[in-house]
């Protein structure tokens, strides 16, 4: 890179940062109470000291706020989670597996997509490379796509391809079915939820910048600003607006990202409200990572990470979102409330998420394929409910009756382009990459209703609880030809009622609780096509309904956590056997996990946890891969980080964090299989106060020893696991 281009590149940030100090000084925008609390507490022990400067002592009071006592591991994680229709719950109340990253998590690891913000938890993997354009999940054994994330309980309302996490408050990751808590989501996601919450303004104002520097030269500046306003702080907005751009760790490639949220909020007596609207922009040009499929039972090495297979390819996504949401207390202990949320996105470029290919050889030698696409996507979705207390004797009731639907309708065109031979060591530049399509007929359209009914009963201080709950519902579909725009497939409309058992037990008060659970999950049943017509559906299946048995235990001790679940999924899917034909079969996952979160001594905090799962196949086509592993699901899986604060020197952190993943098979028939793999990120931080601004530098080094690995895979392709070794720098000032 010349010092020319440098220069232009450094006056380039120099001149963003000053842009946005001058937004932020203006006062247009926000707050964060859990942030700026839980950030102050890393400089707090400043003001234990025994002597102070005079300087020092013309510092302003930092109030720890009580909100404190509701999180874990230094404010990273919440003790408090949404649980769908049931609202926010106290952990040790939830007869669930679920785990909440807090915005203070989400700033310490660096994070920039909800992918970042999940690296400490084990029973979720993200599939693909983090060069690729999208965020598709596996959760205990079973795939989730990025779209499928829900928006405080409401599906369908965020992006397709990646959920940046600047304007986000919270991410929740719940483990497990939840048809009844959630709905159906849009693709059928039945292994867990990923929720994220936004962020409001609180009691304190905060007016942040947050700049940022990724290898390979990607600058970045982030604005967050909250404000309350009125006699009684009733009325809140937060504002956040970042800009990213440079080259990104894969070879060649550059990323140009925006984001702008306003988020306003009203908290009355009995009314509340709160409006969210935000505008996401991202272009990846320059490139993709591989994703490919193998021709043989030799799985090759897994190339470097930074190889670009496709240097021509792009893609450029736009998306907006507006939500709003009422609550009216109308009695004593009932609430009213409703929820509508819109969202309008629309994209260019590679249609799979990563450069794809077919049939690679021992060698490496494998059939290149460029694929172009342009798409829209509008989304409705709306909910409808009352939540209420009431006492029948002994027994409290907490009783939720809601209904809600989601219209989506998707137009995508698609080009695609002329194979060519390429090699995952040596990639081979294409002579031509597919053109965009100048034609976007409707493939989809799509409308879920659903109408559920939930209470929880309690008895002794809420020393016992049982949760019943059930919702109907309807699920209609119609998929169109993406080359000719007709109906590929027979109307899809039908319906199906699934149950939730749960129940909780805390023998020693809030210490300790002990839980279970039955609850059913809903897909959409899968299509077999007909091989010599490909625009013929031959069967459409019914909604595959899963279920899910689960056991665990969760004991809080106030500065530490432990959560160790045992859980059952079967869930109908269609297996591909040797000659890529499918059937309707059983897929099978029993597993345990561990999570843990806090202070094991003092200053040294363990965040993360260990996963084991079989996920098998069962009732196969002749019971041929009977007791096969499903592709691309590991049995093993960890990860586990380690804080420690540095007494020695006040404010500063270092962390160390490592990932697991243990070996899988890219088929279901068993034929290859992909070997395991460990990383080690090293990095840390510095809270001090500089002209009376708390400030916190933060730097890290992922994958520090540059391991190449294959990551997990999707419908019989792998793709390159990770970045390479890359570099991370930031600092948050307060104003």
């Amino acid at each position: 890179m010349s010092s020319t281009y440098q220069l232009k590149r450094s006056a380039l940030f120099l001149s963003l940062v000053l842009l946005s100090s001058q937004y932020v000084l203006a006062g247009d925008n926000l707050t964060d109470l859990n942030i700026q609390t839980l950030d102050a507490t890393e400089n707090s022990k400043q003001n234990h000291s025994v002597e102070q400067s005079p300087s020092e002592q013309q510092l302003p009071t930092i109030v720890v706020s009580a909100d404190q006592d509701q999180t874990l591991s230094a404010g990273q994680i919440s003790k408090t989670s949404q649980v769908g229709m049931l609202g926010d719950k106290q952990d040790l109340d939830i007869p669930f597996s679920i785990t909440s990253y807090t915005s203070k998590y989400i700033a310490d690891q660096q994070a920039t997509s909800v992918a970042d913000a999940l690296r400490s938890e084990p029973s979720v993997r993200s599939v693909f490379s983090k060069g690729g354009i999208g965020e598709y999940f596996n959760i205990r054994g079973l795939y989730t796509q990025s779209h499928e994330l829900a928006w405080n309980g409401l599906f369908g309302l965020l992006p397709h391809n990646r959920v940046p996490t600047e304007f986000l408050e919270r991410v929740d990751v719940f483990k497990g079915t939840s048809a009844l808590l959630n709905g159906m989501s849009i693709g059928g996601a039945v292994g867990g939820v990923i929720n994220v919450v936004p962020k409001r303004a609180t009691s304190e104002d905060i007016t942040r910048l947050t700049t940022t520097y990724k290898s390979d030269s990607t600058f970045g500046a982030h604005i967050d600003v909250g404000r309350r306003f009125g006699q009684e702080d009733q009325f809140g907005v937060r504002v956040n607006a970042l800009k990213s751009l440079g080259d990104k760790a894969l070879d060649g490639q550059e990323e140009n990202r925006y984001l702008g949220s306003a988020a306003f909020d009203y908290k009355g007596e009995k009314f509340r409200a709160s409006l969210d609207l935000y505008d996401i922009n991202e272009k990846l040009d320059g490139g993709q990572p591989l994703m490919v499929s193998f021709a043989t039972s030799v799985v090759p090495k897994a190339p470097d990470s930074k190889l670009n297979h496709q240097p021509g390819s792009y893609s450029h996504t736009k998306t907006r979102g507006a939500i709003a949401h009422v609550e009216y207390d109308f009695a004593p202990e009932w609430t009213a409330f409703a929820s509508a949320g819109t969202k309008r996105q629309n994209g260019v470029g590679v249609i799979a998420n990563n450069a794809l290919g077919n049939a690679a050889q021992p060698n490496g030698d494998y059939m290149a394929v460029s694929r172009m696409n342009a798409n829209n996507t509008n989304v409705d979705a709306g909910e409808l409910g009352v939540r209420g207390k009431f006492n029948t004797g002994a027994i409290k009731h907490n009783v939720v009756i809601s209904a809600n639907s989601l219209d989506q309708d998707t137009h995508m065109g698609l080009v695609m382009g002329t194979p060519w031979a390429s090699n995952i060591y040596r990639p081979t530049r294409p002579a031509l990459i597919a053109s965009p399509p100048t034609y976007t007929p409707k493939t989809l359209d799509t409308t879920l209703t659903s109408f559920a009914f939930a209470d929880t009963l309690s008895i002794l201080d809420d020393k016992y609880q049982l949760t019943l709950g059930v919702r109907h519902q309807n699920v209609k579909s119609q998929s169109y030809s993406i080359l000719t725009g007709l109906p590929s497939s027979p109307y899809y409309d039908e319906s199906a009622v699934t149950p939730m058992v749960g129940f909780v037990v805390k023998p020693w008060d809030n210490t300790l609780s002990l839980y279970a659970n039955y609850i059913e999950g809903l897909s959409q049943g899968g299509t077999i096509i007909d091989p010599s017509n490909p625009l013929v559906a031959e069967k459409t299946f019914k909604p595959y309904k899963s279920k899910q048995y689960e056991i665990g235990t969760k004991w809080d001790m106030g500065k530490f956590k432990n959560t160790l679940s045992i859980y059952q999924i079967t869930k109908n899917d269609l297996a591909q056997d040797a000659n890529r034909n499918y059937s309707e079969s059983e897929q099978r996952n029993r597993g345990i996990e561990w999570t843990t979160a806090g202070e094991i001594v003092k200053d040294i905090r363990l965040l993360g946890g260990v996963s084991y799962l079989e996920a098998e196949w069962k009732k196969t086509a002749g019971g041929l891969m009977d007791g096969n592993d499903v592709k691309g699901i590991p049995h093993w899986q960890s990860n586990l980080g380690l804080e420690w604060d540095v007494q020695p020197v006040e404010g500063l952190t270092l962390t160390a964090n490592t990932t697991y993943t243990g070996s899988l098979y890219a088929n279901d028939t068993n034929t290859q299989k992909i070997p395991d793999w460990f990383v080690l990120d090293l990095g840390g931080r510095y809270a001090t106060n500089i002209a009376k601004h708390n400030v916190v530098f933060r730097g890290g080094v992922d994958n520090v020893f540059d391991k190449k690995h294959w990551a997990g895979g999707w419908n019989g392709y792998v793709g390159v696991g990770g970045d390479p070794r890359s570099y991370k720098l930031s600092m948050q000032i307060d104003f």
